[in-house]
């Protein structure tokens, strides 16, 4: 019979880690005689990141001595003690390929149900002083399982541990990790394990994702299980020459260009809401790399992209000032994910200032067709004077059946005509949302400055629109996800500190920074970091797929090789190091 052999508790805790402070728990000590299981913790216990541990599901966690000395033998060690790999209960059998998820077990006078695998990050690293530890339990199919507390109770070192129940399906805890991090991913297996009650909804919504996937026959790569994949890979890798054919005052401020490709070959169709990297090469300044949302009519022979003119905009003062018809710039192919989804449902299209210009692609993907969609246009502007395409849009909002359109001017001109140019005046905000009585069933497209975008989202959140129909564009480098890591004051972009490097040159392309490559760094992730780019990540160790982002031109080497591939035209920042010249979605 498998027995308890230690129970494991710790707070969290503030350690230093490469110069940063990390708060964690991941440290766990044995505790002797009985100890109170309660439905969120074990009394003396807690998470440090409860966005990625903790809560009902994953109250407890299960570790297996068998693991132990499978990793002593692996990695030459002798120094593990109970606790080490941040489990609160060690334990003799139950191993992951015999538990399965649902599976009900009493212990001592608690009853418990498994829930899921283990989800590793780089604090496992951290603990056991092997910075590859996340991928490697992932790798070697020894996660660990988590257990929801059915009935509190009091547990003990030494209780033997009965199972009371099987869980539906019969999936084992290995098989249930092998599925959503490794290929490949078959379709009958996630059907069932969807159909098992017990999995947490995280787990669920990752599989469901992926059958979405499965459905769609190959059609797009990557893994939707860990990270949002965008359809067809980019139609091109690196830059292609496009001549400005044109180009157009749209307001005060903002300024057109119509690129036609200058090699006689036609583009693929952008979907609606897709942008491209635009490299620049200013006489009298080094190459500029830019990302700027398409904002023409979906399909056309020519691209667009409509450019606002910043104070500082190193980039849109060229464009503004310099660049001519008849010049040359090199674009990469159309990608990103926010896109317009098919379907009857209503479409609510809002935005601030240059934010409209992929939710403007939208409309006209929209007016194309026909649609007889409920279709809301909700836009936002200083004024008259800094309205881009409002001829434009009235255009194709008259083609629209069931069109509804706001305009709000948070400044009016004198000669901005109320009821004509605009129809109230303040910004848009969540108080104009209630107002406006929107179809809680529509999706959603927000894109404007942070702050628009972060409170929009927030408004409908509370409103009663569900997260996944609420979908948002940054412009720029997005918000830096780093689990566990102290708040330090921000710093913009810049070169990292010391000596150059003299490796490939590696352009982060949404900040603006290009940096040659260097012995320093282990991958393009910590040369992100050095820069204070703003980066997302996890594991740190090619599993979590969080900092998974566009590849733009270039190949890159993985040290170590990623679990599952990201999609094609992606790269995994974590684990990867530039072979030549690449320029990355950052």
């Amino acid at each position: 019979m498998a027995r308890l052999l230690s129970v494991n508790v710790g707070l969290p805790r503030d350690v230093s880690w490469q110069g940063r402070t990390v708060h964690t728990g991941i440290w766990k000590a044995p505790v002797k005689g009985p100890r109170m299981v309660r439905r969120l913790n074990v009394d003396g216990d807690g998470q440090g990141d409860l966005a990625g541990h903790g809560g009902e599901r994953r109250a407890v966690f299960v570790y297996q001595v068998d693991s132990y000395r499978y990793w002593q033998s692996q990695l030459g060690r002798d120094d593990f003690v109970h606790g080490q790999f941040g489990e609160n209960f060690t334990v003799d059998g139950l191993s992951d390929a015999e538990v399965c998820i649902g599976d009900r077990y009493r212990i001592g006078g608690a009853l418990f149900e498994v829930t899921q695998p283990r989800v590793t990050c780089y604090r496992l690293g951290i603990r056991l002083n092997e910075p590859e530890m996340a991928a490697l339990v992932v790798r070697h199919g020894r996660p660990g399982f988590y257990f929801r507390v059915l009935e509190e109770g009091e547990v003990e070192a030494g209780d033997e541990i009965s199972q009371v129940a099987s869980g539906p399906e019969h999936m084992s805890v290995f098989e249930v990790n092998a599925l959503l991090y490794m290929s490949p991913h078959p379709r009958d297996q996630l059907e069932r394990a969807l159909r098992i009650p017990a999995l947490s909804a995280g787990w669920h919504r990752s599989f469901d994702a992926l059958l979405t996937q499965e459905r769609k026959g190959g059609t797009t790569t990557g893994n939707a299980g860990l990270t949002a994949v965008s359809g067809q890979p980019p139609a091109w890798r690196g830059f292609r020459p496009f001549r400005v054919s044109q180009k157009v005052r749209e307001c005060e401020n903002v300024t057109s260009l119509m690129l036609e490709p200058t090699d006689g070959q036609s583009i693929a169709a952008a979907r609606p809401g897709q942008f491209v990297v635009l490299r620049l090469e200013p006489a009298s300044a080094p190459a500029l790399m830019r990302s700027y949302s398409l904002s023409g009519k979906p399909g056309a022979a020519c691209h667009r992209v409509s450019v606002k003119r910043e104070a500082h905009g190193v980039a849109s003062a060229y464009i503004d000032g310099e660049l001519q018809v008849g010049d040359i710039v090199h674009a990469s192919a159309a990608r990103g994910s926010f896109t317009l989804r098919p379907g009857d449902t209503p479409v609510v299209l809002l935005s601030a200032g240059i934010g409209v210009t992929p939710v403007l692609a939208m409309l006209h993907a929209l007016a194309a067709e026909a649609s007889t969609r409920e279709i809301w246009w909700l836009y936002g502007a200083r004024n008259g004077r800094e309205h881009p395409f409002a001829e434009e849009t009235h255009g194709l909002l008259k083609t629209l059946a069931r069109h509804h359109c706001h305009v709000c001017y948070s400044s009016p001109d004198p000669e901005d005509r109320p009821n004509v140019d605009f129809d109230a005046p303040g910004r848009l905000n969540t108080r104009v949302l209630q107002e406006l009585d929107l179809p809680h069933n529509g999706d959603f497209y927000i894109c404007g400055p942070s702050t628009f975008m972060s409170d929009l989202t927030a408004g409908l959140a509370a409103s009663g629109i569900t997260r996944d129909r609420i979908r948002t564009e940054m412009f720029g480098a997005s918000p830096a996800i780093t689990p566990g890591i102290a708040a330090a004051p921000r710093r913009p972009p810049h070169l990292p500190a010391g000596p150059a490097g003299s490796g490939p040159l590696v352009s982060f392309a949404r900040t603006g920074v290009d940096v040659r490559w260097g012995p320093a760094y282990h991958s393009l992730l910590e040369l992100a970091e050095a820069c204070d780019v703003p980066v997302r990540w996890a594991c740190r160790t090619g599993v979590c797929h969080s900092c998974e982002t566009g590849l733009v031109a270039g190949k890159v080497d993985y040290r170590p090789d990623p679990i599952d591939a990201p999609a094609d035209g992606n790269v995994l920042i974590c684990c990867s190091r530039p072979e030549g010249d690449v320029v990355i979605d950052l």
